[in-house]
C-alpha cells in the first residue's frame, strides 16, 4: 500500500518526496484525509538519447525576415 501524505506536507517537502519516488515509492496525496492524486515513478523504459529528430532546413530558413515580420517581433 502506497503511503499517504497531506498535500501540505507534499507542497512543503515536494524534492524529498520526489527522490523517494524516484527511487520506487509510491505516495499519494490527500486532502482532507480523502486521496486525491498519486506520485509513481515513471518507467520510460529506454534512456533518452538526444537527436531523435531528423529533418533538414530548406534554404528559406536563412533567408532574412521580410521587414514586416521583424516590425511585429518588435512590437
Amino acid at each position: 500500500m502506497a503511503e499517504v501524505v497531506n498535500v501540505h506536507y507534499a507542497k512543503t517537502h515536494l524534492s524529498r518526496l520526489l527522490e523517494r519516488v524516484r527511487a520506487g515509492a509510491e505516495i499519494t496525496l490527500a486532502k482532507a484525509g480523502k486521496p486525491v492524486a498519486r506520485l509513481v515513478p515513471l518507467n520510460s523504459g529506454e534512456p533518452r538519447v538526444p537527436g531523435g529528430f531528423h529533418f533538414a532546413l530548406g534554404k528559406a530558413f536563412f533567408e532574412p525576415l521580410p521587414d514586416e515580420e521583424l516590425e511585429a517581433w518588435e512590437r
